[in-house]
Formats: structure tokens, sequence, C-alpha cells
């Protein structure tokens, strides 16, 4: 896939998931580069990247960033997230004099990996959560592997209101209206250990830290960008160790613990995997729940992406689910599934 098709179908997933803007600058940032303009020296060197690297997010998140921190005031009145309104002929306009003015640093901000640490795939992750608790009723040890601030690793401190019921703090400043559909027990959760790991982490705790997570999230998604700043307060108040280390290494350092279910979670993080890498850390999780006991158990929760295959027409398309796999046994479920963002969200397949 050339980097044209990259930036097209990020383009057709923004506008999808919600955000006319940046599906909109997406489509303006082709076709300038497409004529030769300022994006082709911008984004000089990236040419063969894949779409699972969202060379096209990493731009919009750098401009994002300096908008946020007001370096970049002529691009303030087109950004809703500082009370601007988009215009796709003027806010182009003072998008590509950002870029022109700005190119260095927008470059050196595209070599750093996609920190999209999205609150809303908490909502997956803790009702995936309660269900695995009901089943196994022992405190978690709770391990994500492509933490990025590790936001997520406080999903048990959010609210999640549904029609049949609440769950989570009252008072938390992160409150997901009509989190899912489906039935989700209500349990007695008990987080004793938060741990992750990123190779590039950030502190939500720092400014800069804050900036580069609130950067990630899309303009013109004010629910997304409230629950993320609801996020980093809480990450103020509860603790958690986020490591710089890879995935495979983080996972090999892993054991499991006596009278702990010790958990392993992951959202939308999958893609930015090389393969040798996946499949070490499926063999490290299959090695881990060899010897799993009923007194110390293991499991491996996620959103992720699934191709799915229509019968005699091969691959149509992308769903996201909610998979649980428990030790001893290796028993395989698909528990839901949900939007990207962690919308949608719907539970009750029983899929194994």
């Amino acid at each position: 896939m050339d980097l044209v098709e990259a930036l097209q179908r990020q383009a057709t997933a923004c506008e999808d998931l919600g955000s006319p803007m940046y599906a909109e600058l997406l489509r303006l940032l082709v076709d300038d580069y497409e004529v030769g303009g300022v994006s082709v020296e911008v984004l000089a060197g990236y040419e063969g990247r894949s779409f699972g690297e969202a060379i096209g997010l990493r731009l919009l998140a750098a401009v994002h960033g300096m908008v946020l921190s007001g370096t970049a005031p002529e691009l303030a009145e087109f950004y809703p997230s500082v009370g601007g309104t988009w215009d796709p002929v003027l806010g182009w306009e003072a998008f590509e004099q950002v870029l022109q003015s700005r190119m260095g640093e927008v470059r050196s901000l595209l070599a750093q990996p996609p920190q999209t640490n999205e609150v809303g795939r908490s909502a997956a992750l803790y009702g995936g959560l309660l269900q695995l608790v009901e089943a196994v009723p022992l405190p978690v040890r709770l391990f994500e592997i492509g933490a990025s601030g590790g936001l997520n690793l406080r999903a048990d401190r959010y609210r999640y209101v549904t029609d049949e019921a609440s769950y989570g703090p009252a008072d938390s400043p992160v409150v997901f209206d009509s989190a899912w559909s489906g039935q989700v027990p209500s349990v007695d959760l008990r987080i004793a250990e938060r741990v992750g790991c990123d190779i590039a982490p950030l502190n939500p705790l720092t400014a800069d830290g804050a900036l580069t997570l609130t950067s990630y999230v899309w303009p013109d998604m004010a629910d997304r960008l409230e629950r993320l700043r609801g996020a980093l307060k809480v990450a103020r108040e509860v603790p958690a160790d986020v490591r710089r280390e890879d995935a495979v290494s983080f996972l090999r350092g892993l054991e499991l613990s006596s009278e702990h279910v010790t958990v392993v979670w992951h959202s939308i993080m999958w893609q930015y995997l090389r393969r040798p890498d996946r499949a070490a850390i499926e063999a490290r999780l299959d090695e881990l729940g060899a010897s799993a006991t009923a007194s110390t158990p293991l499991a491996h929760l996620r959103l992720e992406p699934h191709q799915v295959i229509a019968h005699g027409r091969g691959a149509t398309g992308w769903e996201y689910r909610v998979d649980l796999q428990t030790w001893p046994g290796g028993q395989r479920r698909v528990l839901g599934r949900a939007e990207p963002h962690g919308q949608g969200l719907v539970w009750g397949s029983g899929e194994k």
C-alpha cells in the first residue's frame, strides 16, 4: 500500500468514526500531496508506510498539539477543541501555513509512535473484566501491553451507565452514558496491581504527557476530549506503573501469583506489532497458561480488529471484538463487539 492509499483509508475511517473535520483534512492533504504541495516535503521518507502505522494521524496529532499549546494561533479559530469552528477552505490555508513554517518540528513529531490512549476502550476492557471475575472471583493483577499513558489501567475508576445498571464510582469525572448493551454482572472487583508497558510511554501526570495524549484525540469529538480530560484527573489519584519496555520482554518477565488472577490486556495495538513479536507474545501466554492452576489463573483480554470472512466470498471487512481466553484450560470466548473507540459496545455473543 502506498502513502496516498493509506491516507485515503484513514480519511474514510475518520468519517466512519464521527470526525468529519479530520476526514476532510486528510482528503485535502491527499490533494496537496498529489499536486506536489508542501505535504510532499513534510512526508518525505514515509512513502511506503502501511495504514497501520497511522502516518496521517501522527501528522494531524503533531499539528493539534501545537494548537492546544497555543503555538499555532493561526489555526485556533478552526479547531473545536479550543473553541473554534472548522472551515475547509480557510482552515486548510492555515494548516498549510503551519506545515510550511513548522516543518522541522512536524517531521520530528512524525517519528514518534502513535499514542492513541483512547479512554473509550475502557468500557470494553472493564466490562470484560467483570465477566472474568464473576467466573474467577479473585483479586486482579492487571498487565497492559501497549499501555501508552496507562489511562485504561484505571478503568475501574470510571463510571459506566446503562439502561439496566451503573458501575464504577458515582463521583468519577469520566462517565460513559449508554456504555453498552447486554448483560454484565455486578461483582466485587479488586485490582491489586496495575502495570503496563510501552515502547515510548507517556506520563499523564506531566504537562507534556497530557498534551501529547490530548493531541491524539480528534478535535471535533467533544465526548472523547471530555473523557480524556477526566481520565487525566483520575490518573493523578490512582497510581499505575507504566514501563518503557517492549511487549515481548515485558511478558517474558511476567509470572503468575497465588490467589490472584493475572490478566494481560490490550486494545487496538496488535496492528503495530511485527509478526514475530505477535507469535512470541502468544507463545509466552501459552507457556504461562500451561503452568496456570485454579489458584494461579491467567486471562488474556483484548479489544482488537478481526477480518470478517463470508462463506465463499473471502474477506469482507473488519469487526472489533472483545475476546477472552482463560487458563487453566485455554478456553476462548468472544464476549462482545464494539467500534474502535469503544462505542457501540454489545455484549453477549458467547462464541468460542
